[in-house]
């Protein structure tokens, strides 16, 4: 089950799009983004490896599964007073390896294909940690390491990735990537919260973005929207609908 169907980072002003980049650079996330990784395999290192049946994250099924599981996500954007816009992702997951390709996310008419491994650990508080590593073609051309981690407890969950951005003609396009989610299931088929990245794809010169988000589960489709910046004169709108086979 996709539960994001998210994440962000150096961007254009509206309407000229990508979801992941596009231009300014804040070169303070990418020790950030470190300091989070090293937490998470601090916690990783001294937790015991345990299997969960259910997918987190970005992943089609849970680590504890050997066959083959797949998912596709639509993520379509509009954005007020520019141009709205559709990304989509691909996984597959077959016990703890992850696949993923990407299109429209990096850049608009970007590719990119990742391959990562899943750690996961916990009983009363479940985690999960799959780093990756892949790269982009097409309108980028760039090498993107990065992570995608999730912690639940209960009715409560937290989900966040993030990736930088290697270009290989030049330094001065290389930028970091964060989005997050804190998530309420009051019941099973239900999810709502808050979602927050750090992106200039759109929202004006806001160097956050924010806003709630209602998920909706039925089976093996899922449906969610995220409203950034409601209320402001910046409103963006991603919806997404997936499917895990």
């Amino acid at each position: 089950m996709d539960t994001r169907l998210h994440s962000d980072a150096g961007r254009v002003t509206p309407g000229t799009g990508c979801r992941a980049h596009c231009g300014d650079h804040y070169d303070w996330r990418l020790p950030v983004a470190r300091s989070v990784i090293a937490a998470c395999a601090t916690f990783a290192a001294a937790t015991a490896f345990a299997a969960d049946d259910d997918p987190s994250g970005r992943r089609a099924s849970g680590v504890a599964k050997p066959a083959w599981e797949f998912a596709i996500t639509a993520y379509p954007t509009f954005v007020r007073g520019g141009d709205d816009y559709t990304s989509a992702i691909a996984v597959a997951d077959r016990g703890p390896l992850h696949l993923e390709a990407r299109y429209n996310y990096e850049a608009i008419g970007a590719r990119s294909a990742f391959v990562g491994w899943t750690l996961s650990g916990g009983e009363e508080v479940k985690w999960e940690l799959t780093p990756i590593l892949g790269g982009t073609w097409g309108t980028k051309s760039a090498f993107v390491p990065g992570f995608e981690a999730s912690v639940s407890w209960g009715r409560f969950d937290f989900y966040a990735e993030a990736e930088h951005v290697r270009d290989h003609t030049t330094n001065d396009e290389n930028y970091n990537y964060v989005w997050s989610e804190l998530g309420f299931k009051p019941v099973e088929w239900l999810r709502v919260g808050a979602v927050g990245q750090r992106t200039r794809i759109y929202g004006g010169e806001r160097e956050f973005q924010r806003g709630p988000f209602v998920q909706f589960v039925w089976d093996r489709v899922t449906v969610a929207g995220y409203w950034f910046n409601p209320g402001s004169q910046d409103q963006v709108v991603v919806a997404s609908i997936g499917m895990t086979f």
